[in-house]
């Protein structure tokens, strides 16, 4: 029997669990900001919809562009402060400048949970006259990232 036959499988196997849990743990590390608050949509949206098959840039122009009529009258759509190209700064009823919405021209733009969460709480009872869904946010983003 060698002794040191089993002593270097044992090592060895732990410098691999080892590393594999680290590189495991570094992939969540690295995510993006964005990344993670798409994944807390994403998550939401399977508990609803067992078949979500992901965002979608094209719901999410649509749901920019469009015109619910449900909300206050004068903000028909998200369109009415941020013009019809995100890439484009907007401008408040009162006039205050806003910063273009893609991340692209704002890359600093859906980084915070919270700020994300607090935009969307008001400008969605805005235009829609309810809360979005989940599933209408992270179409929203995955729109705006890829502007």
């Amino acid at each position: 029997m060698k002794p040191h036959a089993n002593s270097f499988t044992l090592s060895t196997l732990a410098v691999i669990i080892f590393t594999s849990w680290i590189l495991a743990g570094a992939n969540v590390a690295f995510a993006s900001p964005r990344q993670n608050i798409l994944a807390d949509y994403a998550a939401r949206v399977k508990i609803q919809t067992p078949g979500f098959e992901g965002f979608s840039t094209d719901r999410g122009k649509k749901l920019f562009l469009s015109k619910p009529g449900t909300g206050k009258p004068d903000i028909p759509s998200c369109t009415t402060c941020h013009s019809n190209n995100p890439a484009n700064p907007g401008q408040t009823r009162a006039g205050k400048a806003i910063e273009p919405m893609a991340v692209s021209r704002s890359p600093a733009r859906y980084t915070d949970f919270k700020k994300v969460e607090k935009w969307f709480r008001r400008n969605c009872k805005s235009v829609t006259g309810r809360i979005c869904t989940s599933l209408e946010k992270g179409d929203f983003l995955t729109f705006m990232i890829n502007q």
